[in-house]
């Protein structure tokens, strides 16, 4: 099967036949709009990373994981720090272990890596996985690139891009990508607009935070795949409510996203011996649980003065 020949259908419920050993095992729920679900196939196609831009929460990190489980791709993570390096997503070299193993090796103690091998000693990052995958494109997360350096992004587009290789000048190798790999990247913009050089390498799509009905659609698969019976439909229509009236009033330092609706609902339903009464959740009633919604002392304070 060529590269162009893997389409994303956005079904939760798909996958391709014979997965790669290091595909998601568990699938991924996720509900993605018709217009991201062309975004990504463009990204496949046009072998160009796919930028994702968007509010913390809305499920910009967990697309790639869905795009690997429904296309049975491996698939391989790299968390972006203020600290990072390009170089950290291709390969770390521990020359230090290589001279620890020299010393022990004149002791004469054995060891399972070989001090003349320099190869030993290099331990390949995210890209450099997906760079040794033989048989078909591996999906790369670059999860919130915005943490790092400015240079970083433009430090990246070396690799991104024909010819596709990095060099190991510890051990004289050349890695060339076998498939060249689905690159998917995310950015909060913590630290303002990405280099220009870089943008006009990727594709872009802002992932907006999902409205009411697509809110639904996305507890609705939820369950489906935790197996167990959502809440009744009068707590998840009242949930939903209260919790999109609470993000559009607009005074949260930090709006509560997907996974804490989410893990709200499980709560109302869940944690007591019945369930939350949905005439509980109008605007004139405390939030319940509010613990599980707001992640900043302000916001929880806010709330916490009405009850």
């Amino acid at each position: 099967m060529t590269h162009t020949s893997y389409k994303f259908r956005g079904d939760p419920k798909h996958r391709l036949e014979n997965p790669h050993p290091d595909s998601p095992k568990e699938p991924e729920p996720y509900v993605a709009e018709p217009d991201l679900i062309t975004a990504v196939n463009l990204a496949i196609y046009l072998r160009r990373p796919l930028l994702l831009e968007g509010e913390a929460g809305c499920g910009k990190t967990r697309l790639a994981r869905a795009v690997a489980y429904q296309l049975g791709l491996p698939f391989y993570r790299w968390d972006v720090r203020s600290t990072s390096k390009a170089q950290d997503g291709l390969y770390q070299y521990d020359a230090i272990l290589r001279l620890h193993d020299v010393q022990t090796q004149k002791l004469e103690q054995p060891s399972d890596r070989d001090p003349s091998n320099p190869k030993c000693y290099r331990e390949f990052g995210a890209l450099g996985l997906a760079f040794e995958v033989e048989d078909r494109p591996a999906v790369v997360l670059i999860d919130e690139i915005d943490k790092a350096d400015i240079d970083f992004p433009n430090d990246l587009l070396s690799v991104l891009d024909e010819p596709w290789e990095f060099k190991i000048p510890e051990t004289g190798e050349t890695i060339k990508a076998k498939h060249q790999p689905i690159v998917i990247i995310t950015s909060n913009k913590e630290k303002g607009n990405l280099p220009a050089p870089f943008l006009r390498r990727c594709i872009y799509y802002f992932v907006e935070f999902p409205k009411k009905d697509r809110l639904k659609e996305i507890v609705d698969i939820h369950y489906q795949f935790k197996k167990t019976s959502p809440p009744l439909g009068e707590l998840v229509e009242a949930a939903l409510e209260r919790f999109l009236n609470v993000r559009q009033e607009g005074t949260l330092f930090k709006n509560p996203g997907t996974s804490e609706f989410l893990d709200w609902l499980e709560a109302l339903g869940n944690f007591e011996q019945t369930p939350y009464q949905a005439s509980q959740l109008t605007q004139e009633h405390p939030i319940p649980y509010r613990e599980l919604l707001f992640k900043l002392r302000a916001d929880w304070q806010k709330y916490a003065k009405a009850s």
